[in-house]
């Protein structure tokens, strides 16, 4: 009867060694000797059911321990079931439901204050600038990074890399990278204890609106690990390799108080799924962040997302200019932050103003349907055969020409250096100084301001590129630190009735290039608007300078704010 029994049992085993029934499909270590263990990990096939990631995941897959798996095969066949059998299933079926409960409930997780790892962590040895990439299996799921070495590895399971490494190191406190919890391994339980708040403020740094509305007047320095000292929001840019022109750009921006306050606050971008707007939020985060446990800040994680959404037309490794990285990086914030064609958004509000363009056209050589193709376009044609079109378009920053440099030496035989005021190159926009234009065809064109934005940015057209080689005009640019009256030199627009006119602009970030064009280097002179202080930073090099220091170097771009 025994044999019988048995028999019948092995023969209710499918052609792959599993029961037919789907919730007796799990390998239990405490089955009857007569059951074979599953295939090992070793032999290339994966363990039924098994997880690799988080042990948080794993309810959906895992099943409670049950009875009845055998491995031997059997006949490979289903005998006819009498009811007495599909009964006593349904018996079973019962009491593995509240068997599966329990084992829910049992997979808990411990939350523990005492810990007697917590003296292992090393918080010189973290460092969260970088992708949030597993070191072994480089995958971004469930990623940990173990606090006593610094590590990135996958998982909390048994199988998982990051438990492999609790046992083999001894290493046994990781925090999860996306929710900030902390464990400890290979013991499993989840460390509750304030002294770690620190590390979650490194790993990912909040403010609030009132931090966000004090951050201008704050004058305290802040106190690396390592006992050197940085001020909040003058923080050095590691320069990975030849991305000094990605650095600059984002020092000049920092000092935009508008766009930086944006930034701080998450929850204001957090309806955008562009990978770059959170990558620059948490740049920006973490460049204000006064608990740094050091006084500089890798732009990795940023930079990847730059190549990524440019296409590798910024990368790390290639010298850029940092005039086209700024006019990409505005649009492609703007284009991902609003929410609709029609909207406007951050970028818009603090850069954004408005030129009248007439352009002057030879008629021969321009097709009839080319003329007031645009909306705005008034067409007036003179009696000589010239075209004019008036037009208005918005701008985010304004190109200025410099004059040619002489071509002969002086007596001393030496090239003098020309210098320029920056009214002289600023007629270009006041409305009657004409432009010649030979692309996309022979034009005059004229250009007037006529709105103003918070911000204004002006860069300097330095290099020329000939069929040859890159020229660098040298022309040095006198320009006011302070007070740039810019109604004294361009024609503005009447204010409305209840506005006021606001033309005086103070400079807040002067990008200067250094060395031959092509090669040479980028840096930046920024202000501090607590103190009022210059500060000159060049990638890790953060130092005071004096306010007229800053325009006496090759200015490339400049960013001007709006007095109020």
């Amino acid at each position: 009867m025994n044999c019988k029994r048995e028999h019948d049992d092995d023969a209710r085993v499918n052609a792959e060694g599993f029961e037919s029934d789907p919730k007796r499909q799990k390998w239990n270590g405490h089955s009857s000797p007569s059951s074979s263990p599953p295939p090992p990990a070793s032999e290339g096939s994966l363990l039924p059911g098994f997880n690799y990631g988080d042990e948080d995941d794993e309810d959906n897959q895992r099943r409670p321990p049950v009875d009845g798996y055998r491995g031997d095969g059997g006949d490979n066949q289903r005998d006819i079931k009498s009811g007495a059998e599909v009964e006593e299933e349904e018996e079973d079926d019962d009491d593995d439901d509240l068997e599966q409960g329990l084992y829910r409930r049992s997979r808990e997780i411990e939350v523990r204050r005492d810990c007697p790892y917590l003296d292992a962590v090393n918080r010189q040895v973290l460092d969260f600038d970088f992708e949030k990439f597993c070191s072994l299996s480089l995958s971004n799921l469930n990623v940990y990074a173990c606090l006593v070495c610094g590590k990135y590895y996958q998982g909390r399971g048994k199988k998982s890399h990051a438990y492999t490494h609790s046992l083999e190191a001894g290493h046994h406190v990781y925090i999860n990278l996306r929710t900030e919890k902390v464990y400890c391994l290979p013991d499993g339980y989840e460390i509750s204890d304030p002294s770690l708040d620190d590390i979650r403020h490194v790993l990912n740094p909040r403010f609030t609106e009132e931090q966000v509305e004090q951050i201008d007047k704050n004058k305290q320095w802040s106190r690396a690990l390592d006992g050197s000292d940085y001020l909040p929001g003058m923080v050095g840019l590691n320069n990975i390799k030849e991305t000094d022109f990605v650095n600059v750009t984002i020092q000049s921006l920092m000092r935009v108080t508008p766009l930086r306050n944006f930034f701080l606050i998450p929850k204001n971008y957090q309806h955008c799924k562009s990978p770059l707007v959170h990558r620059f939020g948490e740049l920006t985060r973490k460049i204000w962040h006064a608990r740094n446990f050091k006084g500089q800040v890798s732009p990795h994680e940023f930079l990847q997302a730059v190549m990524k959404a440019s296409k590798k037309r910024f990368r790390i490794g290639a010298q850029s200019d940092p005039v086209e990285f700024m006019s990409w990086l505005l649009n492609t914030l703007h284009a991902d932050l609003r929410t609709s064609k029609k909207d406007s958004s951050i970028i818009y509000e603090c850069f954004q103003g408005e030129l009248e363009v007439v352009k002057e056209i030879p008629k021969k050589g321009i097709e009839k349907k080319e003329i007031g193709d645009d909306q705005n376009t008034d067409v007036v044609t003179e009696n000589n055969g010239i075209v004019k079109e008036r037009y208005k378009m918005p701008f985010l920053m304004l190109g200025l020409d410099l004059p040619p440099p002489p071509l002969f030496k002086d007596v001393m035989e030496k090239n003098i250096i020309p210098q320029v005021p920056l009214f002289n190159i600023l007629k270009k926009f006041d409305g009657e100084t004409v432009t010649e234009v030979v692309r996309p065809r022979i034009a005059r064109m004229r250009y007037r301001v006529t709105r103003l934005p918070q911000y204004l940015i002006l860069h300097m057209q330095r290099f020329t590129k000939n069929n040859f080689f890159v020229e660098k005009n040298p022309t040095l640019v006198n320009f006011p630190v302070k007070n740039l009256e810019l109604k004294d030199y361009i024609p503005l627009s009447t204010p409305k009735e209840n506005e006021r006119l606001r033309s005086k602009y103070d400079l807040i970030a002067n990008i200067v290039h250094d060395g031959k064009p092509g090669e040479g280097s980028y840096r930046v002179f920024v202000q501090r608007k607590s103190e009022e202080l210059w500060y000159e930073m060049q990638d890790l090099h953060v130092s005071e300078t004096l306010p007229q220091m800053v325009a006496l170097s090759e200015t490339y771009m400049q960013i001007y704010e709006q007095q109020q």
